[in-house]
C-alpha cells in the first residue's frame, strides 16, 4: 500500500521542471534557467536519472551559447542512457524509455547545425530518424518526425544535395 502511495504521490522534482518549462514558454528565460540551475546543484551529476534527462534537456533550451546548449543536451542524452521503462513507469505519463531518443538526437542533430558540424548534425539526424519508428502517430510524434524531416531538407540544402523525401510530412501541432 505504501509503495502504491508513492508511486501516485507528485514527484516535486518533476513539478518544479515543469515550473520552470512555463516559465521558459512564457518568456522568462532568465528565471527559467536560474531555477534550473539551482535544481540540477540540488539533483546533482549523480541524481535521479529521470530528473537529469528532463531538467538538461530543458535546460538546454534556456542556453543562449551553442556551446552550452550542446553540452546541456548532452547530459540529456546521458542521463537517458542510464533510464528504464521501470523507472519512467513509476512516473505517471512518461513515456518508454526508447520514445525518448528521437528528440534527444534531435536536439543534438541541431546543436551541430547550429555549431557548423554537419557530418555530427547527420549523425543525430540518423539516429533520430531511426530512433522515430518508436514513436506513437499523435501529435508528438508527427511533430517529432516533421522536425527531423525539416532538419533533413536543411542539411541536404546546405550540402547541395537533393533534399530526402519525407514519409510522413506531417506538420507540428500546437
Amino acid at each position: 500500500m505504501a509503495e502504491r502511495q508513492e508511486q501516485a504521490a507528485p514527484d516535486a522534482v518533476m513539478t518544479r521542471i515543469g515550473q520552470g518549462v512555463m516559465l521558459h514558454h512564457a518568456g522568462d528565460r532568465e528565471e527559467a534557467r536560474g531555477r534550473f540551475l539551482a535544481l540540477w546543484a540540488e539533483i546533482g551529476q549523480d541524481g535521479d536519472p529521470l530528473h537529469r534527462c528532463t531538467l538538461a534537456h530543458y535546460m538546454a533550451d534556456t542556453q543562449d551559447d551553442p556551446d552550452a546548449e550542446l553540452a546541456w543536451d548532452l547530459r540529456a542524452l546521458t542521463a537517458a542512457e542510464e533510464l528504464t521503462d521501470d523507472r519512467l513507469a513509476a512516473h505517471e505519463g512518461a513515456p518508454a524509455v526508447r520514445a525518448l531518443y528521437p528528440s534527444l538526437h534531435l536536439n543534438l542533430a541541431a546543436d551541430y547545425v547550429r555549431l557548423d558540424r554537419p557530418d555530427a548534425a547527420r549523425t543525430h539526424l540518423r539516429r533520430a530518424r531511426t530512433a522515430a519508428d518508436c514513436l506513437a502517430d499523435d501529435g508528438y510524434g508527427e511533430g517529432v518526425r516533421a522536425a527531423i524531416g525539416r532538419l533533413e531538407r536543411r542539411l541536404a540544402q546546405e550540402g547541395g544535395e537533393d533534399p530526402p523525401g519525407e514519409p510522413w510530412g506531417a506538420p507540428r501541432r500546437a
